[in-house]
């Protein structure tokens, strides 16, 4: 009896925990921030946390223009597995560029000749090259770019986009190349764990080669000390920005600063090809954000796993009838400084009583964590207690729950009304055989 009541509750709580992984929602809350603001979208994340800051118009869709190559990179060095692989620049690639009206950033340099997988990586990320994009294309593609797209869409659907689609690997505009700023974090996030992928990004001039005379320079104004004049930014760390007419100024940029990271993205912000001076409004929002963040917002543990969060009534337990909750872990978070606890809430989604055997430690439900009446992430509950099952107790629940269940009703009504067409036919049998005895 007790071995059944044990596997039942261990098989319940696995269930449970399954269903909490994955009915928890990402960490999305936005502060008052008064940065001036020029993109129609942006989208501020703690990369120490996960946790969204600010966010406005984060799911809407907008052209990425070269931000389209972040996942080129992804596609591009998840191809290889030694980036010392030298790749050959073929006239055909170059001319393919030039003839889609693209310019060419210097890989045009070395037709005929062969760069590594590095190197070309440092191209297509740095002065944005679209004719590295179009070599690694045609390479991994075998020949087929749009081979090299399908490539990147998978790679999209793989790490959860829900509304990204690419039509190629530049960043060109296509009225179907879309994606959102929280796609654009996860796809750029996974990116930062690949290899090489910050360190070139954070780099403002490279040379190919220990003989070039030009090197490939940043278009990130940001991270470049010796170009970037007022845009510079000393605690930006990269990514990438880009522009086109229907897209806008685009910028995905990454900061650290005092033991924080940030990242921020910014799309479709003031763009004219037709001045001759054109701010990088991105580049202003992005940094006045990070100043923003870095000033007014701090890492803190408003609850601790000792923090007592509400009590659960229990069934089939002995002598309680009870169990304290508590958050299963300390729960640390970004808040604005000179936050009030006031300004926490932490609500049980769970009311219902749970049965015992519950032990210290096992996830009893979760609760949603308020600031300021606006909810922002899900944590779990776990009974600060352990309570063993009393099987006299569980014995007559189970049995009351038989004798109420609809089911159980429903088979005695069947019996009862079997049982009066079977008196009835057997009456009626015996009448007639009674009958027949007398004729």
């Amino acid at each position: 009896m007790k071995k059944t009541i044990r596997f039942l509750a261990v098989f319940l709580s696995v269930v449970m925990m399954v269903a909490l992984l994955c009915a928890a929602p990402a960490s999305a809350l936005s502060f008052e921030c008064d940065v001036e603001q020029y993109s129609d979208t942006l989208l501020m994340i703690n990369l120490d946390t996960g946790m969204e800051v600010f966010a406005k118009e984060a799911d809407t869709r907008r052209y990425p223009a070269a931000l389209t190559k972040v996942m080129t990179y992804i596609v591009a060095a998840e191809a290889f597995d030694d980036f010392d692989t030298k790749i050959p620049i073929k006239q055909s690639c170059i001319d393919s560029v030039i003839n889609q009206g693209m310019s060419c950033s210097g890989v045009d340099w070395y037709i005929g000749e062969s760069l590594t997988v590095e190197n070309l990586l440092y191209a297509m990320m740095l002065p944005t090259g679209h004719d590295a994009a179009m070599v690694f294309a045609d390479y991994v593609g075998e020949g087929n770019v749009q081979a090299f797209v399908d490539k990147m869409n998978a790679k999209a659907e793989e790490l959860g986009c829900t509304d990204t689609h690419f039509t190629n690997p530049f960043g060109t505009h296509d009225d179907n190349h879309y994606t959102t700023a929280r796609d654009l974090y996860k796809i750029t996030k996974y990116a930062m764990g690949l290899p090489l992928f910050s360190k070139i990004c954070g780099t403002a001039t490279y040379y190919a080669r220990e003989d070039d005379d030009v090197p490939f320079i940043t278009t990130n104004w940001l991270i470049d000390s010796g170009r970037g004049g007022d845009y510079y930014y000393v605690y930006a760390t990269g990514v990438k920005n880009g522009s086109t007419q229907q897209a806008g100024r685009c910028l995905i940029a990454n900061a650290v600063y005092d033991g924080y990271a940030y990242m921020c993205i910014c799309l479709h912000a003031p763009y004219d090809e037709s001045k001759d001076e054109n701010e990088q409004y991105c580049m202003i929002e992005a940094a006045n954000m990070f100043r923003w963040a870095f000033l007014n917002l701090s890492f803190v543990t408003p609850v601790t796993k000792d923090t007592p969060v509400c009590e659960q009534k229990v069934d089939h337990a002995w002598d309680t009838e009870s169990i304290l909750l508590v958050p299963e872990t300390d729960f640390n978070v970004i808040l604005p400084d000179g936050y009030s606890k006031g300004d926490i809430k932490i609500v049980p989604d769970s009311t219902d009583p749970v049965s015992a055997p519950i032990n210290k430690g096992d996830i009893v439900t979760t609760a949603t964590v308020y600031y300021k009446d606006e909810p922002f992430t899900q944590i779990n509950l776990v009974s600060n207690d352990s309570v063993g099952v009393s099987p006299i107790l569980y014995t007559t629940d189970a049995i009351r729950g038989i004798l109420t269940s609809p089911w159980f009703l429903i088979a005695v009504g069947l019996i009862v009304v079997l049982f009066i067409v079977y008196v009835t036919v057997s009456s009626s049998y015996a009448k007639k055989r009674k009958r027949d005895k007398k004729k």
